[in-house]
């Protein structure tokens, strides 16, 4: 390359962030909070900017031949393969469906890509692929296309998988973060915790009295029910995956110019989750879920929408936790069980990691 051309790459291709602060990707880039959302501001948001990536939603809204189509992919790389509860298959299904639902969409096809380690046993990939399959009909959505990839021994650690999905928008629904209003009631699904701790255990041979399972399932049909009853009313739909329900509902916040109040004995915690954080020095606010969800929702329709979820199996659990405020805008905060408050900040390193 000429003297020239050096000096105009230079100039135009600089890296967006010193390198001196992070000259290589850390751990906690993938961990959903805030290094995440650096990665996203700085690197992808400004290389692939497009109104459909801007809305930064679980997955994107397009108009297709007058129709109104969600599309998303997400890739997981969990460890170990197998956990209580479910398995790295039954979690690429569940992982993309949730996330075609957050967006107000039923599921209608998946694909899966598969990133084999040479030496994997055949005897794993079949208990994935048959898990896979089980989620998928479960869920009501088909498998239809896929690729498979084989690396070195050493290179994968045995199974990477990457679902994408599509999804019809139901009629009058319209589930955006700028709709979010003073006032709106934030529901929770259901307790959280349950799927990082449940990952955790297992990693580190830990044992408890009671059997820790993860929360993985697919919640297009909760979801699906809670807009029936709420319909438009309903605002802001959200997993609370990596970074847990702090780091989501610090997203939901930014984005919406409004500030969360939380109350932290509202909060579905298990006593066993509550008790494991507690022994490994966790918070339970950023522990990863994998079937739960949070539902913004205008307050005259937060009691029918909690009555219609609490009637459904992945919502019997659910309550309101807090409301959104105009104060402290793009800032959560908790009051605590003995009447103190503090902010819930977003999750700045990287907790658990391989939990998804």
């Amino acid at each position: 390359m000429s003297p020239e051309g050096k000096a105009d790459l230079a100039a135009g291709a600089r890296c967006p962030i010193p390198i001196s602060d992070y000259p290589a990707v850390l751990l906690a880039h993938g961990g959903g909070g805030r290094l995440t959302q650096m990665l996203i501001e700085r690197f992808f948001l400004p290389e692939f900017d497009n109104p459909a990536l801007r809305t930064l939603h679980d997955g994107a809204l397009l108009e297709i031949g007058g129709a109104r189509v969600a599309f998303s992919t997400d890739s997981f790389v969990v460890h170990p393969l197998f956990f209580p509860g479910g398995d790295i298959g039954s979690l690429a299904v569940h992982g993309t469906v949730n996330d075609l639902a957050m967006c107000g969409a039923r599921p209608a096809a998946l694909s899966a890509g598969f990133i084999l380690e040479e030496g994997l046993p055949l005897e794993d990939l079949w208990r994935v692929t048959r898990s896979m399959k089980e989620a998928a009909a479960a869920a009501g959505v088909p498998i239809v296309t896929g690729d498979t990839k084989v690396v070195d021994r050493g290179k994968g650690d045995g199974l990477f998988i990457n679902t994408a999905g599509i999804g019809l928008v139901l009629p009058g629904i319209d589930i955006a973060p700028r709709r979010a209003a003073a006032g709106d009631a934030v529901i929770l699904s259901g307790t959280i915790a349950d799927h990082g701790v449940a990952i955790l255990s297992v990693r580190e041979g830990l044992e408890f009295e009671t059997p820790l399972q993860s929360d993985s399932a697919p919640l297009a049909g909760l979801v699906e029910r809670l807009l029936q009853v709420g319909g438009n009313q309903v605002h802001v739909l959200r997993d609370p995956t990596r970074g847990g329900v702090a780091s989501s509902l610090n997203e939901i916040a930014a984005q919406a110019r409004l500030g969360v109040r939380l109350d932290e004995r509202a909060i579905p915690v298990r006593e066993e989750v509550r008790g494991a954080c507690e022994f490994l020095g966790l918070d339970p606010l950023y522990v990863a879920n994998e079937g739960k969800c949070l539902v913004i929702v205008a307050p005259q329709a937060a009691a029918a929408v909690l009555a219609a979820m609490r009637a459904h199996p992945l919502g019997r659990e659910s309550a309101i936790i807090g409301e959104l405020v105009e104060r402290h805008p793009g800032k959560v905060v908790l009051r605590s069980g003995i009447g103190g408050t503090r902010i819930v900040d977003m999750l700045s390193g990287e907790q658990l990691p391989r939990i998804c």
